[in-house]
Parts: C-alpha cells; structure tokens; sequence
C-alpha cells in the first residue's frame, strides 16, 4: 500500500471582525456597567464591596463571552477535501483563506 491513498484536507477560517463585533460590544457593555456600580458602590462605608462587585460581573462574565467567541470561531472553519490535482494559491486581499486552484500538467 502506498501513503499516496492519503486524503488531504483544507482548513479554512472564514471568521471576520464583522461576526464578533456584536459580542465585543456587549463586553464592552458589561465592563461599563460592572464599572458605574462599583463608582456607585464607592460612596458606601466599605469601598471594598465595590470592587468585589465590579470583579464578580467581569468574573461571571468571561465564561460566557469565552463560550459565545469559540463557538463563533469553530463555526467559522471550513474543511474540504483536496483532490490530487489541486494546487493552493493564496487569495489576493487575505492572507489566511486559501482557494483551491487546478493544477497546470
């Protein structure tokens, strides 16, 4: 048996700026507001709540935003089969997607 029989595959990433804009924007959102609660909490007779609060939102937080993004990301990457006769030729504009292109003989 030969190891020519291999099947060699294409990982593409297709994830863009665009689809983990909206998650970005509500990180931000959770930050300010973990923010304005520990300012508001600052007044209190014990700062120390106010950090606490603002480290738990930003602590219980992370798991989800961690979640949503490789979720995103996993759902972004493309696997295809490559044929024997297909060569690899970098796409003009962006360096990490690679289309297919039959080879000249």
């Amino acid at each position: 048996m030969s190891g020519n029989n291999i099947q060699k595959y294409r990982f593409v990433c297709t994830l863009t700026f665009g689809d983990i804009y909206g998650q970005i924007i509500v990180w931000l959102i959770t930050i300010t507001l973990s923010l304005a609660s520990a300012l508001a909490l600052m007044g209190a007779k014990r700062p120390v709540y106010a950090l606490a609060t603002a480290g738990l939102v930003v602590l219980l937080s992370l798991p989800f935003l961690l979640f949503a993004f490789v979720t995103t990301l996993l759902n972004h990457i493309e696997v295809t089969p490559v044929g024997p006769g297909t060569k690899m030729e970098p796409m003009p504009g962006n360096v990490s997607q690679q289309q297919p292109v039959e080879a000249s003989s």
